[in-house]
């Protein structure tokens, strides 16, 4: 199909039938005077016919290059309206690539190149009519059953039907029919893969058949009435360039669909799309419940909103168990049918709707703390880099501590209303998942995430198309798709390597997290840094603000400093301390070992091409990451390089600073160590996601409704002195009878998968007693974090568990990385003991770490057991959950426990000394520990008075909670970062007097 784009021609000043055609599709836009929306269907026309990408030429014209179709059209509108005659047709013809869909049955879009004299149009429907009907209808659901009434008058079709895209854009439900039975309206549901109708949607494409039961994806709706229709018309219901829908006509006898009829009827449904996508977006859809549970459901908000996701689990408890608590799955689960139902039987229509106006009124709020400290943010937000982000079990992209740092760092940006964009990769197979085999061997595990079951949707670019990006290497380019996922006010963006056109290696590079060798590493680390900086400005976004969380992320400097030299016109050496001054890089390894180095062959592969932009010679690129520039042996190390281009950069906890001063000292020769400049910002937790809902209600008895919104506030926290004892501790037991249930269940499923005796499935499902006092213990099994420290002296350990008087149990959690071999043996013997005689009644191992089990553990644990060897613990953040749920740590005093513990908050390791000898380090904290134990913790926790109640022990968590509850929560954290980082590097500070 050839013809003219909507643009300067060459041939347009003297051929008067392209000039004639051109004018003639403005007259239409005049004539109707509907402003907005009458461009909008133009492009919808152009869309339609082309399917191009947004750079490809169109066939037969040069003079395109690479601008957007849809800008240009809006060009040739303001050029030519002074043209507009009284009459005329939107008619015009390109070049279509769409190419065949392997049916003869598929339609390409009708042919539109003719010129307007050659041939007379019948509509099947004007934009005059359609007014009129929405006007009738007064709602845009019944307006759709008045145009698919017309549209079977007019076409002389038995039935006309409305089927609407659902908000999992996976499935198609009946939304309006003349000719079906009307009590399939909102029922009657199929998946794109599903019949002739699924066929046009998942094509998008026009699908026309004689005979529907000779075609191989004929499916027979049995409650639709449908068995007496033979033929089948359908095309797609497309508004905006986005599919909404299908159109469908239906014959009793026999017919044959021209070209005239498929054309006809898809000038009819791309004017009934803005109708439908009106009812759509409203909320006028036609299970109002259902879109507003979808609406929830795709913003991660819900995940930390009680009220909201208990809304999900009340559904279907089952299901919501089984379905890891994700609701976009037990949406797309449920019949339409059946979650009305199930909302009449629990009454939950109000609870929904209360949900959805929190929802709204929450990210469209604008007083907030971020609104009127951090302004300066909103025009260039915060672009917040990271591997990983753990945000909820049901969205499996994160490992550990890094990835749920950051997923509640932005959660908290969002609650306090901090202008930030978050950057990462999106895994398709996430992090492993963990079985342990009948020799009580971890074995990984990798499962397919699916995107329609993920709250994701395709970012869209300032130029109004699904965002891709490129990046050039010496090997070749890899392409990237963007991601949007909604998580409160913020935005997470993910970048995802599998995308046709990439080679094998590279569709896999973003499908696990931690998985491979070096060159796999570097090239994930390229696509976050360079490749989300990129995406970045693809979306008009300008960040104000590079925050690198670890070192990962570094590469995001260099592409800044990249883009600032080509808009400013500067050398290397002006833009990079221009880009340095709004960069902030955060250190979380106090261990060399773990920042990550590579030879100058991976850099200059990968980054040849960005070097070259950069004016830097090889040598001079390799001195970035280097700590000593010129040890030419050396390899290129991230953490130097994000440290070397940052103006501000910060450990996680105070002590974690000192460490990373004396790390890092090489890079500054002449400076004492303790002037290495190397700040610290202690992690802290957010609170809403991690605090059970029990604990949640009781402080909002005692501390006041919205209280969440003010945690970080010390004075909040003197309130829980005045908790009744009794009451404080019916809700710790419950929690803790809780999970004991929960522990017993889940080692039961994964012994039957085991195959183990019943016997032992019956041992399994009495393990545990809620009258012992629980220790939990649960983290990566990495050996620097010593599990194993408690199995020290077995016979020692065995006289307190077995204690029929003061017994001990313990829960263990956690996985090792694939490669550590080490780390595995550790599991391994922790695991082992589940099994002996000894300890098998009062040592449990929760298979499968993820958020979920952590949750459960840090809600019902009596004392969270902490043991690294110190000081390589960075901060830890786990400890502080279980603050907030009315449990005691019990640490070594390292990362945030050796700045928060004050002798009766908690119990602690050790007086915060090291040694030298490790065998001889690990001697003294197994020793200090058993004697903290025997003479502290057990003692405090028994001594109960007449009620039964252990009062020093609950004295002892009010003060944990009162003490430490406003200090370590994510809420602080942020505004931390706010002020002391962002504010600054953005230049919105009002005052800043330097000396000397």
């Amino acid at each position: 199909m050839k013809g003219w784009p909507i643009d300067d021609h060459p041939g347009d000043k003297t051929d008067p039938a392209a000039r004639r055609i051109r004018i003639s599709a403005l007259t239409f836009v005049r004539q109707l005077r509907i402003g907005d929306f009458q461009i909008q269907l133009l492009l919808f026309r152009v869309s339609i016919v082309t399917r191009l990408p947004t750079v490809q030429p169109l066939q037969g014209y040069d003079g395109l290059s690479g601008r957007n179709p849809k800008i240009e059209i809006i060009d040739a509108l303001n050029e030519f309206n002074e043209f507009a005659p009284s009459r005329g047709d939107l008619y015009f013809g390109v070049q279509s690539n769409v190419g065949a869909c392997g049916s003869n049955d598929l339609y390409e879009m009708p042919n539109m190149n003719q010129s307007v004299e050659a041939r007379e149009i019948g509509h099947v429907l004007t934009l005059e009519e359609i007014g009129k009907l929405a006007a009738e209808g007064g709602k845009p659901a019944e307006t759709l059953m008045n145009v698919v009434a017309l549209i079977a008058k007019r076409f002389q079709t038995d039935v006309c039907s409305a089927y609407l895209l659902e908000p999992d854009r996976a499935n198609l439900v009946l939304a309006a029919t003349l000719g079906l039975r009307p009590e399939c309206i909102g029922n009657l549901r199929m998946a794109l893969h599903e019949g002739l109708t699924g066929l046009v949607a998942e094509h998008v494409r026009p699908v026309a058949v004689t005979q529907v039961q000779n075609h191989p994806r004929f499916k027979y709706f049995c409650e639709s009435g449908e068995e007496a229709y033979q033929s089948f018309l359908g095309v797609p219901l497309i508004d905006r360039g986005v599919l909404q829908g299908v159109l469908v006509v239906q014959t009793a006898e026999p017919r044959k669909f021209l070209d005239d009829d498929v054309r006809m009827l898809a000038e009819a449904a791309a004017q009934v799309a803005p109708v439908v996508s009106e009812a759509r977006t409203l909320d006028r859809f036609i299970a109002p419940i259902q879109e507003r549970l979808w609406s929830i459901a795709r913003n991660l908000w819900w995940c930390w909103d009680q009220d909201s996701s208990s809304l999900f689990r009340d559904i279907d408890p089952t299901r919501w168990r089984q379905l890891n608590q994700n609701p976009i799955s037990l949406l797309a689960k449920i019949p339409l049918v059946g979650i009305e139902s199930r909302a009449r039987e629990l009454a939950l229509h109000s609870r929904i709707n209360y949900a959805y106006r929190r929802l709204r009124e929450y990210v469209e709020a604008d007083r907030t703390w971020g609104a009127t400290h951090a302004g300066v943010l909103r025009p260039r937000p915060v672009a917040y880099f990271s591997a990983e982000f753990g945000l909820h079990e049901s969205f499996p992209i994160y490992s550990g501590g890094l990835g749920i740092l950051a997923g509640d760092h932005i959660k908290s940006a969002s609650d306090l209303g901090i202008p930030l964009v978050g950057i990462g990769l999106f895994y398709g197979q996430g992090y492993f998942r963990q079985r342990i085999d009948e020799r009580g061997r971890q074995q990984e595990e990798y499962i397919q995430n699916e995107v329609n079951e993920l709250p994701m949707e395709p970012a869209i670019g300032k130029n109004g198309e699904p965002v891709f990006v490129r990046i050039q290497t010496r090997s070749g380019s890899i392409a990237v798709r963007v991601w949007r996922v909604r998580v409160g006010r913020c935005d997470l963006l993910l970048l995802d390597s599998n995308v046709e056109g990439n080679a094998p290696e590279d569709r896999e590079l973003t499908s696990r997290l931690y998985g491979g060798d070096a060159r796999i590493r570097i090239r994930q680390e390229l696509l976050i840094g360079v490749g989300g900086f990129r995406a970045l400005r693809a979306m008009g976004i300008t960040p104000g603000v590079l925050h690198m969380n670890e070192g990962h992320c570094a590469f995001a400097v260099l592409e800044a400093i990249r883009s600032r030299m080509e808009e400013e016109g500067l050398p290397f050496d002006q833009a990079a301390p221009r880009v340095s001054r709004e960069a902030v890089f955060t250190t979380h390894t106090p261990v060399s070992a773990g920042h990550d180095r590579f030879d100058a062959g991976l850099i200059e592969e990968h980054l040849g091409p960005i070097r070259e932009s950069l004016g830097l010679s090889g040598h001079a690129l390799m001195a970035l990451g280097r700590e000593n520039p010129h040890n030419p042996n050396e390899e290129f190390c991230m953490t130097v390089l994000g440290l070397k281009l940052s103006q501000r950069a910060n450990a996680v906890s105070a002590l974690h600073g000192e460490v990373s001063r004396a790390m890092w000292k090489g890079l500054h020769p002449s400076k004492q160590e303790n002037a290495v400049p190397i700040g610290h910002i202690t992690n802290g937790v957010h609170a809403p996601s991690w605090l059970a809902p029990q604990m949640f209600r009781l402080y909002d008895r005692h501390l006041g409704t919205g209280w969440h919104e003010r945690s970080r506030q010390p004075d909040l926290w003197e309130a829980i002195e005045s908790v009744d004892d009794g009451e404080l501790w019916e809700t710790h037991f419950s929690l803790k009878t809780r999970l004991l249930e929960f522990v017993r269940q889940r080692a039961v499923e994964r012994a039957e998968l085991r195959g183990e005796s019943s016997e032992t499935l019956q041992r399994l499902s009495r393990v545990l007693s809620p009258d012992a006092l629980t220790i939990g213990f649960a983290r990566r099994f990495a050996t620097y974090k010593r599990a194993n420290l408690i199995l020290a002296d077995i016979e020692r350990l065995a006289s307190m568990t077995n204690d029929a008087k003061r017994p001990l149990q313990f829960v263990f959690a956690g996985k090792a990385h694939p490669h550590d071999e080490p780390g595995k043996r550790v599991l391994q013997q922790i695991f082992e003991l589940t099994r002996s005689r000894q300890f098998g009644h009062n040592f449990a191992f929760v298979e499968d770490y993820d958020v979920n089990v952590g949750r459960h553990l840090v809600q019902g644990v009596d004392v969270w057991l902490n043991n690294p060897r110190r000081p390589l613990e960075a901060s830890g953040t786990s400890g502080q959950k279980v603050v907030l749920n009315g449990g005691l740590n019990l640490s070594v005093l390292d990362g945030w426990w050796a700045e928060a513990y004050d002798g009766l908050n908690g119990f602690g390791i050790g007086i915060g000394r090291t040694h030298s000898n490790m065998d001889v380090h690990d001697r003294r904290d197994s020793e200090d520990l058993y004697r903290v134990l025997q003479q502290e913790v057990i003692p405090l926790y028994y001594e109960r008075d007449r009620d039964g109640l252990p009062r020093g022990w609950i004295k002892r968590m009010k003060r944990a909670i009162r003490t430490l509850g406003w200090r370590f929560n994510a809420d602080r954290m942020v505004m931390d970062y706010t002020v002391k980082c962002y504010i600054p590097a953005a230049g919105g500070t009002s005052s800043n007097m330097r000396s000397g």
